[in-house]
């Protein structure tokens, strides 16, 4: 079942706080980063067994590209060796997939500041990749990488479902939404950045591309540029709509939410 933006900011704000950890920091920022590029599991996290012929490659350091705005309002590749304040300030961030699960190789998703600070997917992914580069110079690093005491460590699947539940209960998704704790998974944040799209009033078209979905695959193809594409995507899906989930209702009655909820309160049927 889909999540909305509440999930991954409240994640990132446990990240935030003063004795929050190396993991949950990472945690935060992978998950803001899923949901706002629609990502699979596997794209940014490790799982402990992986089948060998697995077509899925993570992200790593050198998939990563920062843009500033320039004086003339036109995006600028920022170089790699970028200052912390250059990156943390970029305008638009893109990410290239080496290899995917349907096959498709070296295809480039792309997402601009949407002017929330911690909460906008550039932000986040600046803050791995800072954190990263301050402990290694390999840019095959994963993105999923975070040190502590020096020591490497990865987030896995495991890391980002508990995050998930965790979060999704502490906002009470199951009384106020009508979806169970035990609905929400890994899968959650890729279905519910495709819901806040469509609830913005994006097409099937602008959907499809951006979380690469097989269906319609010439769209996948069209050379026009992404970072114009995806020009002010993270902030529309930033919005709450409150959506309330109908099918997983039957699981739990949810009737007297609605009935006490203002009228204005977009109920969607969070399609998977």
């Amino acid at each position: 079942m889909p999540v909305e933006a509440d999930v991954p900011e409240l994640l990132v704000d446990m990240g935030g706080e003063e004795e929050a950890s190396e993991l949950t920091k990472a945690v935060g920022d992978l998950c803001l980063m899923a949901f706002y590029f629609l990502l699979r599991i596997g794209e940014y996290t490790v799982k402990g067994s992986r089948k060998k012929n697995k077509q899925t490659v993570q992200f790593r350091m050198c998939d990563v590209t920062f843009f500033e705005r320039t004086e003339k309002d036109v995006l600028r590749q920022l170089p790699k060796s970028a200052s912390n304040e250059q990156i943390m300030a970029a305008a638009a961030v893109t990410l290239r997939l080496q290899n995917q699960k349907n096959g498709w190789k070296n295809v480039c998703m792309s997402q601009h500041d949407n002017g929330l600070g911690d909460k906008s997917p550039t932000v986040a992914i600046a803050k791995r990749y800072i954190h990263i580069r301050q402990h290694t110079k390999n840019d095959k690093e994963l993105l999923s990488t975070y040190f502590v005491k020096g020591k490497r460590k990865d987030v896995k699947d495991s890391d980002i479902r508990a995050a998930l539940k965790l979060a999704a209960t502490a906002l009470d998704y199951e009384g106020t939404r009508g979806i169970p704790t035990g609905k929400i998974d890994t899968h959650s944040l890729r279905v519910g950045g495709a819901n806040a799209l469509s609830l913005n009033g994006y097409s099937v078209e602008h959907i499809q591309k951006m979380g690469r979905w097989r269906s319609n695959t010439f769209l996948e193809y069209i050379r026009e540029s992404l970072s114009e594409f995806s020009e002010g995507m993270s902030k529309a899906m930033s919005k709450t709509f409150g959506f309330v989930s109908l099918e997983a209702g039957v699981a739990k009655d949810v009737t007297s939410v609605i009935v006490d909820t203002e009228y204005n309160v977009a109920v969607s049927a969070g399609a998977a």
